[in-house]
């Protein structure tokens, strides 16, 4: 069972991938979790970094769109500041907030990639609902409070995911 919160791929952050890698593993979508993925959870701005990476990526014709579980009012601001599709209210761990986020781009979900720091969230809803998983650290330590709650479980789960996978670790690449 907590083979659904295995990530497919470990990177460090989300700048370490690569168009060229997205598209080597046909993905011409990538979902992105909003807080402590693309921008701190207390800082709605995105860094110059994240700024080219997004323009990198999209550049290279592959959408971006912020999955979170936000109000639309706490995303719009970071979405319209970055120039990204958005879908509010996603309920992940549920898979609708992915279908949703598919539809908006016209691409199916198997070559979708979801990018995000959560396992209980944003891998597991990924992984149900059959995109690809990229498991990325947290760009801050601190967290809000609903989030450290997840943080404890989630220890739990990697030590198990790491002692069952010995090959799962944190690279600086997809590949």
């Amino acid at each position: 069972m907590l083979d659904n919160f295995r990530p497919t791929w470990m990177v460090e952050n989300i700048y370490q991938i690569s168009p060229e890698k997205l598209k080597k593993h046909n993905i011409k979508a990538v979902f992105a979790d909003l807080d402590n993925t693309l921008v701190a959870w207390n800082n709605p701005n995105g860094t110059p970094e994240l700024l080219a990476w997004i323009e990198d990526v999209k550049a290279n014709g592959i959408p971006v769109v912020i999955v979170s579980n936000n109000k639309d009012e706490r995303i719009k601001i970071v979405a319209d500041h970055l120039g990204l599709y958005y879908i509010a209210r996603a309920l992940k761990p549920s898979r609708q907030g992915y279908r949703r986020a598919s539809k908006k781009v016209g691409i199916p979900l198997e070559n979708c990639v979801m990018v995000g720091d959560q396992l209980l969230t944003d891998i597991l809803g990924a992984n149900r609902a059959g995109l690809r998983t990229i498991l990325v650290r947290p760009i801050v330590q601190s967290d809000a409070w609903n989030t450290s709650i997840n943080r404890f479980f989630e220890r739990f789960i990697m030590r198990h995911l790491l002692n069952k996978n010995p090959d799962m670790k944190w690279r600086n690449e997809l590949d």
